[in-house]
């Protein structure tokens, strides 16, 4: 049968070389800018570390050209510029305190890509993950609580979130938060209509029924189990609200919200009266300048204030690339990067760094309103919102906005497991951004494959009518 109808799209690829290109040249430059402040020389080994960022950069955009042509034009050239600046920062650190955490920081760039292009690559349709969902939630409960398990789980700083494997260490709970982001994108788009229109309406907001807080309060229970057992506030806190947000998401109740924030709020009033560690946090932030607290060695205010004192050092343009002193902050190259950028970058750099970090959030949210499917629309916004959110709580903990978590800046801060999830979270939102931009091309064949009303639009599978069409394209029905 001829084509009945199709829509043009543009595909973006060019303006994505361009981008690439200007992201690589900010973190290259930044790079270089460290050595020549510091040792008066281009850093040892930069061409060979630009060449093989270069290569993989370009590369990772050829196979868009191949396999997602569609894809945000902008998403990739961010990543790139965030993950170069990182290793910048990381790299001016190593000067100053004679470590060698910027060369581990490169062989996870080039882990995180490949498996970026590996995703992008395998993964042909994101809709495909829909059929693993309970094993999804299966496998990232695991993952979140394997650091429990004795002689495989490590405490570091008082937080067990960390295994060992070998010489290495790996922190699961990176890769629970996107394995449990595809199991709540996958139920919540079964279970939305008795999410959202079952319940009582009262003073203006539509409570759920009891029997329908099973799913909040599972979440929040394993919440609770990571906050109380290993330790880690930050990790607690990211899960439940990715949950509580794509569960508004995905019925568009306000007293969802209302609910996951008391049961939250609560949850941390009473751990930051019986645990200890939680406690010392707020302690922190309530009064980081009391002598007794800048004093105690451990769980003191030290650090927060050493980095307060870094970034008013910095002022409105910063003291440039190595001309700072962000090695006296403690975990300057990871916990605390932000603030290290802060101090050599000034106000003005770090908004910068802030709005690509917006910048990114929105395209994925963008690309979570451009699909056609509502397992995409929550997925993709699921994972944009765990950036975003991730953003907020570094940031906020660094600027005593809110207490400290113990969470990584992503793509910025030294971290193997961490770099290597969020170039995955990128790696999806190119292809679910690729599903959403690309033309929809309908046939005069008959369907050839079910009808699927689970979302807010009908899937409808017909054949592909040229070299670029997907094998099941998708209608809107009026």
């Amino acid at each position: 049968m001829a084509i009945v109808s199709q829509q043009p799209g543009r595909r973006g690829r060019g303006v994505e070389l361009v981008l690439l290109l200007l992201g690589l040249a900010i973190g290259l430059y930044a790079y270089l800018q460290v050595g020549l402040a510091t040792e008066g020389t281009p850093p040892a080994g930069i061409v060979t570390q630009a060449g093989v960022l270069v290569v993989l950069a370009l590369a990772t955009h050829v196979v868009l050209r191949w396999r997602a042509p569609y894809a945000d034009p902008v998403i990739l050239p961010v990543a790139v510029a965030l993950n170069g600046l990182g290793l910048a920062m990381i790299h001016r650190i190593d000067i100053a305190e004679d470590s060698a955490f910027a060369s581990r920081q490169v062989l996870w760039t080039m882990l995180g890509i490949a498996a970026a292009v590996a995703v992008v690559i395998a993964l042909r349709d994101h809709r495909l993950l829909r059929r693993y969902t309970y094993l999804s939630m299966i496998v990232g409960l695991v993952m979140l609580l394997l650091p429990l398990l004795p002689g495989l789980g490590r405490t570091i700083n008082g937080a067990r979130i960390w295994i060992s494997l070998g010489s290495m260490s790996f922190q699961p709970a990176e890769l629970a938060k996107v394995l449990l982001a595809v199991f709540f994108a996958g139920y919540l788009v079964t279970n939305r209509d008795t999410l959202a229109l079952a319940g009582r309406r009262v003073l203006g907001l539509q409570l759920p029924r009891v029997r329908d807080l099973g799913p909040i309060l599972l979440a929040w229970a394993v919440a609770l189990v990571v906050l109380v057992f290993q330790r880690d506030l930050g990790t607690a806190l990211l899960f439940f609200a990715l949950f509580v947000a794509m569960l508004y998401v995905a019925t568009e109740r306000v007293s969802w919200v209302l609910i996951g924030l008391l049961l939250f709020g609560g949850a941390a009033a009473l751990a930051a009266t019986a645990l200890g560690h939680v406690s010392d946090r707020f302690d922190v932030w309530l009064n980081a300048l009391d002598p007794d607290i800048y004093s105690r060695e451990f769980g003191g205010s030290y650090q927060v204030v050493q980095g307060l004192f870094g970034m008013a050092s910095g002022g409105l343009m910063g003291t440039g690339w190595g001309q700072g002193r962000p090695d006296i902050v403690p975990y300057a190259q990871s916990d605390f990067i932000i603030a290290s950028l802060g101090e050599e970058l000034g106000l003005t750099g770090l908004l910068a760094i802030l709005l690509m970090y917006l910048v990114l959030a929105q395209r994925g949210m963008r690309a979570a309103i451009g699909v056609r499917d509502g397992f995409g629309t929550l997925l993709a916004s699921g994972l944009s919102f765990v950036v975003a959110f991730q953003c907020f709580v570094v940031v906020g903990g660094v600027t005593r906005l809110i207490p400290l978590t113990g969470l990584t800046m992503p793509f910025l801060a030294q971290g193997g497991s961490s770099l290597v999830v969020n170039w995955v979270i990128v790696a999806l939102l190119l292809r679910i951004s690729d599903a959403a931009r690309r033309p929809v091309a309908m046939s005069g064949d008959l369907p050839i494959g079910p009808l699927d009303t689970s979302g807010d639009v009908a899937e409808v599978s017909f054949r592909p009518t040229g070299d670029d069409a997907n094998p099941t394209e998708v209608v809107r029905l009026s």
